[in-house]
């Protein structure tokens, strides 16, 4: 215990401030409605691929709280209430994400526009990234198209199963983790044999999901195909943001926080009961919008051209 130095220089730490002066400036200049929302929740979300931390209660009478992952949930609260374009830089927590890109503890940039749809905000998306690092231009790459231009595959195709999804990862990769299903295995390759191959890239936007990794987003045909209405961006094959359109139909959601606590069930996981807040916000009417959270740190960190987000984060978890 005795490094009690911060992880970031100075300079870092005079970057980061700087840059959410940036990041405030950028909404004001767009008529964007800068908010505020409770870091601490009696409700968490319900995706499998996400683990909450949580606070004890010191009472009988009152209920544990967590930890909040992202403020979407509260800012689609806002939006239902008559809140307009919103963002918010937000302090998130996930629990046992802890390496070179992710801490415990990170910051997030978040923010809704209504009337928009997911192509929409990824152009003002790759604005904002592009300002802030000096990068000109963009590719749009979907889901599908980018596992066949890399791995021959086509993961979206009624005619590609699990097991084919399995032999090409143990064929790319050697050891693959036993139990995975279908969408561990996809996500694996992208992490593993995709995302490599866009650090030359510049800014890349992955569109048109899998169903099944629809998140909080809508189902929308393209091509004759249903995809999810979300893309990720990446920046030199760094994973920065991820946006919806998001899903305003309250009977969707429901299904939607059921489906993942099967899969939470069946990954022997921890089952997570709905935010009811959320769904009556939802059942009053939640406007069209679309959304996107981007990593802050991660953005610091590529703007200095440092590798580890602790060297853009004052104390990382080791010296938290």
């Amino acid at each position: 215990m005795s490094d009690w130095r911060p992880s970031a220089s100075l300079d870092a730490l005079a970057a980061r401030a700087a840059l959410l002066k940036q990041l405030r400036i950028f909404f004001a200049a767009r008529g964007v409605l800068e908010v505020e929302t409770p870091q601490l929740s009696f409700a968490t979300v319900t995706d499998p691929a996400i683990d909450a931390l949580s606070v004890a209660s010191t009472s009988p009478q009152e209920p544990q709280r967590f930890l909040q992952t992202s403020p979407e949930y509260a800012m689609k609260r806002l939006i239902a209430a008559g809140a307009g374009d919103i963002f918010q830089v937000a302090r998130a927590f996930r629990q046992g994400e802890c390496g070179r890109r992710h801490n415990p503890e990170f910051s997030l940039l978040e923010w809704y526009r209504l009337g928009w749809h997911h192509t929409a905000l990824m152009r003002e998306v790759a604005e904002l990234v592009g300002e802030v690092l000096g990068r000109n231009g963009w590719q749009i790459w979907p889901y599908a198209s980018l596992f066949q231009h890399v791995l021959e595959i086509d993961p979206l195709s009624d005619d590609v199963g699990e097991a084919q999804l399995q032999a090409l990862a143990e064929s790319r990769l050697g050891d693959v983790p036993a139990g995975l299903d279908r969408d561990g295995l996809m996500d694996l390759l992208m992490s593993h044999c995709i995302e490599p191959t866009l650090r030359d890239a510049g800014i890349v936007f992955v569109t048109d999901f899998p169903p099944s990794q629809s998140a909080l987003s809508r189902l929308i045909k393209v091509k004759g195909r249903t995809v999810a209405a979300r893309f990720e961006c990446y920046v030199d094959g760094i994973e920065l943001a991820n946006g919806y359109w998001e899903q305003s139909d309250a009977g969707a959601l429901r299904e939607r926080f059921a489906s993942d606590n099967a899969v939470r069930r069946r990954r022997g996981l921890v089952e997570r009961m709905p935010d009811e807040r959320l769904l009556a916000a939802q059942d009053s009417g939640l406007p069209d919008c679309a959304g996107v959270a981007l990593g802050v740190d991660r953005l610091l960190a590529l703007k200095l051209g440092v590798d580890t987000i602790s060297e853009v984060i004052s104390f990382d978890w080791s010296r938290a």
